[in-house]
């Protein structure tokens, strides 16, 4: 029986409600959680570690890369990652996210030094590990600083935003909502502490989230490409306040709201 390969639909300029051509410094992408979510840091193991409450902007400028080359939106994926790596980007975050955890069996591969001492070792053991996940309440948003943006990025990001339908772990669905043009960020996104104004300060809490190097390349940041993935050079790590706190907890989940949220 013939296969029939299917080609991506070519994407659209999206109609961004008029609000686009309005001054402003950020261009923000709103996107609704449709699953729970789930992120671990990068520097986690594989059976242990918490999930992060939203979106890093290494999560999501590679969901931009995904949908652009997906759909066949950029001539060249060195110069798209330049651009995104040199895009800066802050995450929205939702006004509450709950989190729940259990402890699940799963099956690991075995590991060299075992097959080694061991021949007729299985080629997976059985283990357990910590899951995370986090329900939202309200919107994720993307907000890219058009200071920092190329033209040619600029277009693309237009283009591939309604295309992207997760972040982070797969099975992490978002539903796209819309883009705007802001003049400022509000107190709701995230700010590197590096940003952070003398004398001035910020609710939440601090978390390392990962973002592209300054030197990034397709070709480390390609999964099928035997590169190796450098720190600060390919991928680094910026201490950021996430404008989520605590705000109840009990056996088996954490809520976290922004400052003076209500239910």
């Amino acid at each position: 029986m013939a296969t029939l390969l299917l080609e991506p639909a070519p994407l659209e300029q999206p109609q961004l409600e008029g609000e686009i051509r309005h001054a402003g410094r950020w261009l923000v992408f709103r996107y609704a959680s449709v699953s729970l979510f789930s992120l671990k840091s990068s520097r986690a193991t594989s059976t242990a570690g918490k999930t992060l409450l939203a979106p890093t902007p290494y999560a999501v400028k590679m969901a931009f890369l995904d949908a652009a080359l997906r759909h066949g939106l950029a001539e060249s994926p060195d110069d798209l990652v330049r651009w995104l790596a040199a895009a800066s980007l802050r995450i929205g975050v939702p006004r509450h996210a709950c989190v729940t955890g259990t402890i699940q069996s799963v099956r690991q591969e075995t590991r060299d030094v075992e097959r080694k001492r061991r021949p007729d070792s299985p080629p997976y053991r059985s283990s357990i590990a910590l899951r995370e996940v986090v329900h939202h309440s309200g919107t994720i948003r993307a907000a890219f600083d058009l200071n920092t943006c190329s033209q040619e990025l600029i277009a693309l990001l237009l283009q591939a935003a309604p295309a992207i339908n997760y972040f982070g772990k797969r099975g992490s669905f978002m539903q796209y909502a819309s883009g705007v043009r802001q003049r400022d960020l509000d107190s709701s996104f995230t700010l590197p502490v590096d940003e952070l104004d003398a004398g001035v300060t910020a609710s939440g809490h601090r978390s390392m989230l990962d973002d592209f190097g300054a030197r990034a390349s397709f070709d480390a940041l390609n999964s099928f490409s035997a590169s190796e993935l450098l720190r600060n050079v390919d991928r680094r790590f910026v201490e950021t306040i996430v404008p989520l706190e605590v705000y109840n907890s009990g056996p088996g989940f954490t809520h976290y709201s922004l400052p003076g949220a209500m239910l």
